[in-house]
């Protein structure tokens, strides 16, 4: 499910506001390479968050999304998952669990490795921040290879947790990373078809 296809005007406006850098934060030869892609256009949420209208509008869409569908996690992923996952959470009552890169969340933590475009990566959360029975959401800026959030997902489900949906700012359709989520709900706002 996609939000862009129901055509809400504040799409248009958070649409605008997010900038596309190329080559950021490197050519990437490596990636395009494995990718079999021309160019990295980076997508820059940091101009969105510029715009407090764009921004409420971005966190407003997803809490109506969200209200009231009884969530009581919402993961974000590290870094940008952070942005946007906590005034989420806030909105409809649900806590806020980071899911971080290795050696960054201090006591017993468990671990999920992942395989990226370009090699290797893990997530970590607390264990116990999030108990059998919950339902959760997982949220990040933007879906490319949809590998980081497999990784969140199968982090998640790990410890019993049902993973309602994925909700991202940006999609890059042309990476396919939705066909990664094994039928598991994407959610996005906006996408992006030139990569």
């Amino acid at each position: 499910m996609s939000a862009y296809r129901d055509e809400d005007p504040r799409l248009h406006g958070i649409k605008t506001k997010i900038r596309v850098v190329p080559h950021f934060p490197k050519s990437g030869r490596e990636v395009l390479t494995f990718l079999g892609l021309a160019g990295i256009m980076f997508q820059d949420i940091t101009t969105l968050l510029l715009d407090p209208k764009a921004f409420k509008d971005t966190i407003d869409l997803f809490v109506e999304r969200y209200k009231g569908k009884n969530i009581s996690v919402v993961a974000g992923i590290e870094a940008r998952g952070f942005i946007f996952g906590p005034p989420i959470a806030l909105a409809i009552g649900a806590k806020f669990v980071p899911l971080r890169k290795p050696k960054k969340l201090p006591g017993k933590v468990i671990s999920q490795e992942y395989i990226l475009e370009y090699g290797r990566d893990c997530l970590e959360m607390h264990v116990g921040a999030v108990e059998a029975g919950e339902r959760a959401i997982v949220v990040d800026d933007l879906i490319a290879t949809g590998g980081t959030l497999c990784a969140a997902m199968d982090l998640l489900e790990r410890v019993g947790a049902e993973v309602v949906e994925c909700a991202c700012v940006i999609e890059l359709p042309e990476l396919k990373g939705r066909e990664r989520l094994n039928g598991k709900p994407l959610y996005v706002l906006v996408e992006y078809l030139e990569v």
